[in-house]
């Protein structure tokens, strides 16, 4: 990335800080002691972290495997880890499928599978956010904040496959030829239009190969994205009950849920202090004040930085190359 992103990234985490060490200060000042948590707590919350990676991890594998394309869990490991790298480092979660297709490609993915495999993981991750939300807004007293969720998360899953429908029927129509008169007028040349082609070609190829795919693995692969849903909610529990307090469960599930994906749509890098300012809003009356600003700083430790540390570990580099090559115009054309 250029410095001017750079930066971007660093202030953005630096107001992330600030508000934590604000709710630290005043946690300090209104108990006398510092926010900290059990063993018990970073035990279990530890082990949802882990248990979560691999459900994600194996989830990836088997929704390849359903579509009957080749793929190693360790590859598919680097493609989850990956993506949270990308998306932790750039606005709006921006550059978590780009990340995600350069691993694919580097482990010797071709382009069309590899679309079809992002396309289908992120279809399995919106269809188990809306049933987590149902069961929430039917099973709680709180349907308010979850219908809204399911309402986020229905008109983004609707979005996308409206989009990949219309790719769909757009490449069956124009897989070849000069671009037509309204992408002129877009400004869309003949060296860009080409780019489009190739991707519109890739996507119909990778949709037809949808009609060949595995019931059986679909079927796995959907069970793994619940359970990986339900686990990265399962963090803040764990710490809270973990510690021993005594706290009603539903608000411990919904903000969570609010935060980690209606959060992924702020500009900022990281949230940039939006969801530190989330959770002080929506838990701080819910939480002991004894345990609230080590619940808020160990959340994010075990729901957003160890997969920001674990994905520049695994798959940094490879990351980085690919939000700097998405950003680069296409070759002019002769």
């Amino acid at each position: 990335m250029s410095p001017r992103r750079w930066v971007l990234v660093a202030l953005s985490f630096l107001a992330a800080l600030a508000l934590s060490i604000d709710v630290v200060w005043n946690g300090w000042r209104s108990t006398g002691s510092f926010p900290s948590l059990p063993w018990r707590a970073h035990v279990l919350a530890l082990l949802v972290f882990v248990l979560e990676t691999l459900a994600r991890a194996t989830k990836v594998q088997w929704g390849a495997k359903a579509l009957r394309i080749p793929l190693r869990w360790i590859v598919a490991l680097r493609v989850s880890l990956g993506g949270d790298f990308g998306a932790s480092v750039t606005p709006a979660r921006a550059g978590a499928e780009p990340a995600r297709f350069l691993v694919l490609a580097e482990a010797g993915v071709a382009t069309a599978p590899a679309l079809l495999i992002l396309f289908f993981e992120i279809a399995l991750e919106l269809v188990s956010l809306v049933i987590v939300c149902s069961l929430l807004a039917f099973f709680t007293n709180s349907g308010a904040l979850a219908g809204g969720m399911i309402g986020v998360i229905g008109g983004y899953a609707l979005f996308v496959i409206g989009l990949a429908g219309g790719a769909f029927v757009i490449a069956g129509r124009r897989a070849n030829g000069p671009p037509p008169e309204w992408m002129r007028a877009l400004g869309i040349h003949a060296g860009r239009w080409r780019a489009i082609q190739r991707a519109l070609r890739h996507i119909r190829s990778g949709m037809t190969g949808l009609r060949r795919a595995r019931p059986g693995a679909m079927l796995v692969a959907f069970m793994l994205s619940l359970t990986h849903v339900a686990l990265r909610l399962a963090v803040l529990p764990a710490l809270v009950y973990g510690a021993g307090a005594r706290t009603p469960l539903a608000p411990l599930i919904i903000w969570p849920l609010l935060l980690l994906y209606g959060g992924a749509i702020a500009p900022a890098p990281g949230g940039g202090g939006a969801i530190e300012f989330g959770f002080s809003l929506g838990l701080k009356k819910v939480l002991d004040p004894s345990m609230f600003a080590a619940a808020l700083i160990w959340w994010r430790v075990y729901s957003f930085y160890l997969y920001l540390l674990a994905g520049a570990i695994v798959a940094g580099t490879t990351v980085l190359r690919a939000i700097n090559n998405s950003n680069k115009p296409p070759a002019p054309v002769p």
